[in-house]
């Protein structure tokens, strides 16, 4: 966060430094809400999805595990974008969406005496509804940087919730909610607006359910994490 916080710092500092350049202004009414309230358009994503894990504190005596590693995995993002005008500076935003996300977990075991490392796969597949307050910097030329941040409920139509399984797994509630926060830049072009944005999901409960298995049950909490990287079109 303290890149992402320096990255916009300097941003705005360059977009400050341009403000004396005098250039055409693409569509200069249609995002200052002077001619709509509402706009729409879509976000294409790209995320890295992780969890935030606890471990019992007895989990070395557990089935001779030695540790565990949640090893960051891609996944895309596909929202459709509304934006409600509130004034020059500020906007709320609606995005409801699809997710797709896979966590690959890295167990150490002791087997026989050596040392191995069990792999085991997490995938969702969520509808995702992100309500997130935008504020910006006023308009300089045809750019401006702003920060975002709110909350999103989601839930996991791959989810094995209710599914009975004698398997070594670990499974995942239905829904989540996380808090979000992070920050872009915006492009203000003939025909449309596009935007680039930087955003962390941190999941609030904990997803975890319990099970006396060899995977799931060293593990005390797990709740989820995930990066964005989004592209978005405003018409």
């Amino acid at each position: 966060m303290k890149r992402l916080l320096a990255f916009f710092f300097l941003a705005s500092m360059v977009l400050s430094g341009s403000a004396q350049l005098d250039k055409p202004k693409n569509r200069s009414g249609d995002f200052s809400g002077k001619k709509r309230r509402f706009h729409f358009g879509f976000s294409l994503g790209y995320n890295r999805t992780s969890f935030f894990h606890e471990l019992k504190p007895d989990f070395t005596f557990q089935d001779s595990l030695l540790g565990l590693g949640v090893k960051p995995t891609p996944g895309f993002n596909l929202n459709i974008l509304s934006s409600l005008h509130i004034d020059n500076n500020w906007k709320l935003r609606f995005l409801p969406g699809i997710s797709f996300q896979d966590r690959q977990m890295l167990y150490k075991f002791v087997i026989d005496g050596e040392i191995e490392t069990i792999e085991h796969r997490v995938e969702s597949t969520y509808i995702d509804f992100p309500l997130l307050l935008k504020w910006r910097t006023n308009r300089i030329n045809n750019w401006c940087v702003y920060l975002i941040g709110g909350g999103q409920f989601s839930v996991d139509m791959a989810s094995r919730e209710n599914v009975n399984t004698n398997e070594d797994v670990v499974r995942i509630r239905k829904t989540d909610y996380a808090a979000q926060i992070g920050g872009g830049m915006d492009f203000f072009l003939p025909y449309f607006k596009f935007g680039v944005e930087l955003k962390l999901s941190s999941g609030i409960p904990n997803i975890l359910i319990p099970e006396n298995n060899m995977l799931s049950d060293p593990i005390s909490r797990l709740r989820s994490q995930v990066w964005l990287l989004s592209f978005t079109f405003e018409g």
